[in-house]
């Protein structure tokens, strides 16, 4: 398999080799700045390293993988404006910079370059992929409406709020994979095998995602943290200590997590002391593991060489062991 700085060389120059118009600037601007905010480019690298890791040709899914990159920056557009959240990656989000109708314009737009990108892909694989393109597109929007869907309700239980991340988060990196699979030529039975370890790795993603947004440090996560906890989100971490606390303690989380009166660090600082009350990091990062030796599992069973398949596990486990 291709070094991983190699595949990322090769997204990061697909990504400057895109061309976008320059009128009308007021559309095409705000998608170079969102495209400008890099990030890990994690989805297009993991299309690229299954269809490497299946010993397919990898320029055959470059516009698959700009494709889901392309969709993923247009989904974190839209969910900005949803949240009101006033910064990406530490610069002013789009709707901020401009304003909300530009924002969901340029959103539209980048969703239907998306489209014209998987179109690009080669003629054997190009209707497998597009409809797996389109269905992850949908549930990803359901996994959107979900967690709406959340803010409204005071019952929430754990296996629902699992099935909102599978939806919102891990079906895209799960189909980032099998899209690599299928580009490469693999066995269906092996191309629906990396695709529930990127559901494995989605899930276990956004737990630390939770996690992180708890205990993390402003300089290594690149946010401030707590904003889950300003918010009101019913994240993992939230409804398992609801599950675990005593009556007391149980009144004492809804009542401060719940309110919107008291100051921004006495209330974050509050519920981080009833989380660890209980514990709830430890149990936390315990969920996280199961998830990443069911990935594990899952890929072992692929039965290909360890040197295939060991640079895609060991960049999936630095995504599992983000530090603070």
């Amino acid at each position: 398999m291709l070094p991983i700085e190699k595949l990322q060389s090769i997204i990061q120059q697909a990504f400057r080799d895109l061309a976008l118009p320059d009128h009308p600037a007021e559309l095409y601007d705000p998608i170079r700045y969102t495209l400008e905010l890099g990030g890990k480019r994690l989805r297009p690298f993991l299309a690229l390293a299954s269809c490497d890791m299946f010993g397919g040709n990898i320029g055959d899914a470059v516009h698959p993988a700009i494709a889901i990159e392309l969709f993923h920056n247009f989904t974190l557009l839209h969910d900005d404006l949803m949240d009101q959240a006033p910064l990406r990656r530490g610069r002013e989000t789009v709707y901020k910079k401009w304003n909300p109708t530009i924002a969901i314009l340029a959103g539209d737009t980048m969703f239907a370059l998306a489209n014209r990108e998987i179109l690009k892909t080669n003629k054997e694989a190009v209707l497998s992929v597009s409809d797996l393109f389109n269905l992850t597109a949908i549930e990803v929007c359901e996994g959107q409406q979900l967690d709406m869907n959340f803010e409204q309700r005071n019952d929430v239980t754990i296996p629902e709020y699992i099935e909102m991340i599978r939806l919102k988060t891990a079906v895209l990196l799960a189909a980032s994979l099998k899209i690599g699979a299928v580009i490469a030529g693999a066995p269906e039975e092996s191309a629906r095998a990396i695709y529930d370890f990127g559901i494995s790795i989605g899930i276990g993603f956004q737990l630390m995602d939770d996690l992180l947004d708890v205990y993390g440090s402003e300089e290594k996560f690149g946010k401030k943290p707590g904003g889950d906890i300003l918010a009101g989100k019913k994240t993992y971490l939230y409804l398992k200590a609801l599950q675990l606390s005593d009556q007391l303690d149980r009144s004492r989380l809804v009542s401060v997590y719940g309110s919107g009166k008291l100051p921004a660090d006495e209330k974050i600082g509050t519920v981080r002391s009833l989380f660890d009350r209980i514990h709830i990091e430890d149990i936390t990062r315990t969920e996280i593991d199961a998830y990443w030796k069911n990935a594990v599992s899952i890929v072992h069973s692929l039965n290909l060489p360890e040197s295939q398949v060991q640079p895609l596990l060991g960049y999936c486990a630095r995504l599992m062991e983000r530090d603070y």
